[in-house]
């Protein structure tokens, strides 16, 4: 138990990579903050957006671009703060002591640990919420019969219906993403403002050519009272454009983890595979993991070509395996998919690869 005690050593180190770490995060997240910015900046003008709204939708987004970063300021800031403590000598100093290599990479990668826990907070409360605040305004910029409404889901005004879906989701088809509405409901008008018919369809889907609903019922109401229909499928004549749609659909990665495996369990329940929702659910749920083994495996570079590094040879070691890193994933997440490997093993193989190599370093070098 007393390898495990923190001691003042272990504060030592935990500082140096927390400072290295939290300057790397921001000015990585302040880098995507800015170009995203500009990008907002040069659609001011289209349908009444604005400076305050592309100010805003930086801002809501900003929880999100910081939780997709950590991972890389973990790694560069992780092989800043030792290299840092490398070239000074201390490293040696910690070393000649009698600490070893795997309970100095551990107080790196425990500070780590501490952070990602509220990392993962933010990714699963803000960073959703913020995106479902920008998805509407983009929405609102293309067009000004469509909103969303939080927990309600999208809303839109079609002549004199009002249409509300509970969930929006990217389908794929045979050849080509089409959009699937989920809890549709239709509320026709009259002139003076009563309802004269409701429409409820289990999803709605465009075809490429018309707006299909499946397992309809259809109310209508008269002076003789409401009557009640049930159709299997119907077509339904409205002008809801899907291109529109599935632009502004949040893509599956920015999802929370609550709100993929409500989809998830949705496709499975009409039979189809979950796809890209299960890929974005389980990188999501191993994101603390892959992180932890990331900065872990990057340790040893700080013990050895780091030594004699400066920071531009540091940085670019860490950019080197970060990229290196997100290649190996997204190359074994695309082969889990075309040869049926369940995602959660296709998204746990790197990071079992990477543990692995970090095992038999630590072993051999003591």
């Amino acid at each position: 138990m007393s390898a495990l005690r923190i001691k003042r050593v272990d504060w030592l180190v935990g500082i140096t990579v927390l400072s290295s770490l939290v300057t790397v995060w921001l000015v990585l997240t302040g880098l995507d903050v800015v170009f995203q910015l500009i990008t907002q900046i040069g659609r001011i003008g289209k349908n009444g957006y604005t400076l305050t709204n592309a100010i805003v939708y930086v801002l809501v987004t900003t929880p999100r671009r910081m939780y997709e970063m950590f991972g890389n300021a973990a790694l560069i800031g992780g092989l800043l703060g030792l290299g840092g403590l490398a070239g000074s000598g201390e490293l040696t100093a910690l070393r000649a002591s009698g600490m070893s290599k795997l309970r100095i990479a551990t107080s790196a990668v425990g500070i780590v640990a501490v952070l990602i826990v509220g990392v993962v907070i933010l990714g699963e409360t803000a960073a959703p919420w913020g995106d479902q605040q920008a998805q509407a305004m983009q929405l609102r910029m293309k067009t000004n019969n469509i909103g969303m409404a939080g927990n309600s889901g999208l809303w839109a005004r079609d002549g004199d219906r009002i249409i509300n879906a509970k969930t929006a989701m990217a389908r794929q088809g045979d050849t080509h993403t089409t959009v699937q509405l989920v809890d549709v409901r239709v509320f026709t008008m009259t002139t003076d403002g009563q309802l004269s018919r409701f429409d409820w369809a289990k999803t709605a889907e465009h075809d490429g050519h018309q707006w299909v609903m499946d397992d309809v019922r259809t109310t209508t109401l008269d002076d003789a009272g409401a009557h009640t229909t049930l159709a299997p499928k119907s077509v339904w004549d409205s002008r809801l454009n899907p291109q529109v749609l599935e632009q502004s659909l949040i893509q599956p990665q920015y999802l929370s983890m609550r709100d993929l495996r409500r989809n998830i369990n949705y496709k499975q329940s009409l039979g189809e595979a979950p796809g890209e929702y299960a890929v974005a659910f389980w990188t999501r749920a191993l994101y603390p993991l892959n992180v932890l083994v990331l900065v872990l495996c990057a340790m040893p570079f700080a013990f050895g070509a780091l030594r004699s590094g400066g920071l531009g040879k540091r940085m670019f070691i860490g950019m080197l395996l970060a990229i290196g890193w997100y290649f190996l994933q997204k190359a074994m997440v695309n082969f889990g998919t075309v040869y049926g490997v369940p995602p959660l093993l296709a998204n746990l193989l790197p990071a079992l690869i990477l543990a692995l190599i970090a095992w038999f370093y630590f072993r051999r070098s003591g």
